[in-house]
């Protein structure tokens, strides 16, 4: 076997945010674009909830996590970090699904921001009307 058998890739996305995820068997570093997760993820909201699925796993502690993320805001940034890591997980062990899946972990969030339309000033937003 070589090296490589003990990284596990996956591919997390939260509104324009994507996160490319890597688990390496180690002590439980972890690092989002070079840096700590405590200085990237200033808020201790964000980075707990990036690291969800670990916990959720009860793996926190087994794997070193490498994170490059990019686009969207801090908030989306932390979603799309720990649907990533979810997703890697699942191919450390499959049998890991239905506990990642009743968490909330596995599920990709749609929710993305509406086009501004033509003839008024926001998505949904109109022009004041005025009668007379």
């Amino acid at each position: 076997m070589s090296a490589d058998s003990t990284v596990f890739l996956g591919t997390g996305r939260r509104k324009t945010s994507t996160a490319r995820v890597r688990l390496l068997a180690g002590s439980g570093k972890l690092t989002a674009n070079g840096r700590d997760f405590d200085a990237y993820f200033k808020h201790d909201n964000f980075a707990r909830r990036a690291a969800g699925p670990l916990a959720t796993a009860d793996v926190k502690d087994k794997f070193d996590v490498v994170v490059n993320v990019q686009g969207g805001g801090i908030s989306a940034q932390a979603g799309a970090v720990a649907h990533g890591i979810a997703r890697a997980l699942l191919k450390f062990n499959s049998e890991l699904r239905v506990t990642l899946k009743k968490a909330g972990h596995l599920t990709r969030d749609p929710r993305e921001k509406e086009r501004k339309k033509a003839g008024q000033p926001g998505a949904r937003k109109r022009f004041q009307f005025s009668k007379r």
